[in-house]
């Protein structure tokens, strides 16, 4: 018989119990396998829920639960899935954000049992810790991408995590420099050893980690090739250049001629560094080095230099990054073409250019109104 049904009496609860099991073949030893389920209700109830599970058998889709932990489960799939498709930094933020969120109260449940009840007390349980919505979805990101490839291992049926609510994230307000404001910093950052990153930075929109890893040979009739990343490891210590992630994020960007005239007094500070260390430099072709020729490190230069610089021209306190956001910002406001700024930023569109500096847009509007009346009325 394909299936059956057993009458298990009441439970402690009074509920009408039914075990409903149903024939899955037979293992490598020739015993026989079934499929057990646990129905609360009439034997109506039970009826229908063994029809459906015949019919999933006969569809295929009908799923022997595993016995597997969300723990032995997630350490199966990182090593399994996940490590082979993404870069080692990004595997190791995955195994953080389930050790961190995730295992802490859902790694000893069974994976067949797991509920978007449980998920969903899981996240609302962070957010009453102070947990950031952001964090929350990218812990959520990783869960869910190892739940549905559960799901096409024939593992789970369903991916209960497709069913919980997020925390909605709430923009901050961008903290960005006025024209006055960027020209009063530069006038500061003048005799910092970080001047020519500084003004890089500013003039060019890129990131610092994309600034950090360019090569004087990345610097090329009045443009500079954006081609790869520097990446701090933060566990144990060491960096390395990697190609960003995203086809658009390659790309040429023009500079400016006072921006280059800085780069090239800045290359010959450069040369008077490596005279003097002789030996001891590590000449990796950084535009950007130490004077031994290693990485900087932007923690540092936030730190050091560039909090102090904002401090002593009286700036409002933002990250190195927000000299990116300036330099958007600054562009959109005189007018500049969002396709172009889009580019200019790496960005995979210009609908994420407009949405990421929206507050740009009312005075664009109010320009674009100015424009039209003198065409047409003046």
């Amino acid at each position: 018989m394909a299936g059956q049904i057993i009458d298990r009496g009441k439970n402690k609860q009074g509920q009408q119990t039914y075990l409903l099991r149903v024939f899955m073949g037979r293992d490598a030893t020739g015993k026989k396998k079934y499929l057990s389920k646990t129905v609360y209700g009439n034997k109506k109830d039970a009826q229908k829920e063994l029809l459906t599970l015949l019919n999933q058998k006969d569809q295929g889709t009908l799923i022997e639960p595993s016995k597997d932990s969300v723990d032995k489960y997630l350490n199966h799939w990182l090593e399994s899935s996940a490590k082979a498709k993404v870069r080692e930094r990004t595997y190791q933020s995955y195994m953080d954000m389930l050790r961190l969120y995730i295992r802490p109260t859902l790694g000893l449940r069974r994976l067949s049992k797991l509920t978007p009840l449980e998920i969903q007390a899981t996240y609302n349980r962070l957010v009453e810790q102070g947990l950031s919505a952001s964090t929350i979805r990218r812990a959520h990101a990783v869960f869910n991408a190892a739940l549905n490839q559960a799901m096409k291992w024939q593992i789970i049926q369903k991916n209960p995590a497709h069913y919980v609510e997020l925390p909605r994230v709430q923009r901050e307000e961008m903290t960005v420099l006025s024209t006055k404001q960027a020209k009063q910093f530069l006038e500061v950052a003048v005799y910092d050893k970080h001047y020519a990153l500084f003004v890089l930075l500013l003039t060019t929109g890129l990131r610092p980690g994309e600034a950090l890893g360019l090569k004087w040979r990345d610097l090329h009739d009045k443009k500079i090739r954006v081609q790869r990343s520097l990446i701090r490891n933060h566990r144990g210590g060491g960096w390395q250049l990697e190609e960003p992630k995203t086809k658009r994020s390659k790309r040429v960007v023009p500079i400016p001629n006072d921006t280059l005239e800085i780069l090239r007094q800045h290359k010959i500070e450069q040369a008077k560094q490596k005279l003097q260390a002789g030996k001891q430099y590590e000449d990796h072709d950084l535009i950007f080095a130490t004077d031994r020729g290693q990485p900087l490190h932007e923690r540092n230069i936030l730190q050091r230099n560039f909090k102090p610089l904002l401090k002593k021209a009286d700036l409002p306190d933002m990250r190195l990054y927000d000299l990116r956001h300036t330099c958007a910002t600054l562009l959109l406001a005189a007018g500049e073409n969002p396709k172009i700024v889009s580019e200019r930023l790496g960005h995979s569109s210009v609908v994420m250019t407009l949405d990421v500096y929206s507050h740009v847009l009312p005075d664009m509007q109010q320009q674009a109104t100015e424009k039209l009346q003198s065409i047409l009325f003046d």
